[in-house]
């Protein structure tokens, strides 16, 4: 099997998490340096493999299974990092996770009746604000900010995109509610 370019460069965010975890968990401001880096680097990957695919005919039903969980991977892993160093609340990761098991769920029971459900606008927002937030807090880990601001503005960054992420939460509830019966 031949694998076209979008998904090439969706496999490789893949590969980039556990590079972008280890430099991450290392305690020193050069390996978070490089950690914000590759996470730059892999979340360009999210925006340049769906430009691929749209405007070169691209699009697979491995793409569209594969490219949200690659984004899961990345933020999830970011996100266990930032509330192991204490600058992101577990309640806030808790919010995120439900809403990704939810809409993983709602996508599982899709695939069973043969369809696939492709990311809406407002899971590219959830996924673009979650993103941006993680940027921002691993740029205000470095020791040149003064920590209370800091974890102030991380915070309500992240917060931001709890709100956008129970919105696309919502969202894909809503639109796919006819999956769901009882």
């Amino acid at each position: 099997m031949k694998i076209n370019t979008a998904n090439k460069l969706t496999l490789l965010r893949v590969l980039l998490v556990p590079i972008f975890m280890f430099l991450l968990l290392a305690e020193n401001s050069v390996c978070h340096i490089a950690a914000l880096i590759v996470f730059i680097i892999a979340s360009a990957t999210d925006a340049i493999d769906g430009y691929i695919a749209r405007n070169y005919n691209q699009i697979t039903t491995f793409g569209k299974f594969v490219d949200p969980l690659a984004d899961k991977m990345l933020t999830t892993a970011a996100f266990l990092i930032l509330v192991y160093y204490g600058k992101m609340s577990p309640w806030a990761l808790m919010i995120v996770l439900a809403r990704e098991f939810m809409v993983s769920g709602i996508r599982l029971i899709a695939a069973a009746d043969g369809e696939v459900i492709a990311a809406s606008f407002w899971g590219k927002l959830k996924t673009v604000s979650q993103m941006a937030a993680i940027i921002a807090a691993i740029i205000l880990m470095l020791p040149i900010f003064p920590p209370i601001p800091a974890i102030i503005i991380t915070n309500i960054l992240i917060w931001i995109s709890v709100i956008f992420t129970v919105i696309s939460g919502a969202d894909y509830l809503w639109k796919n509610r006819g999956l769901l019966k009882m």
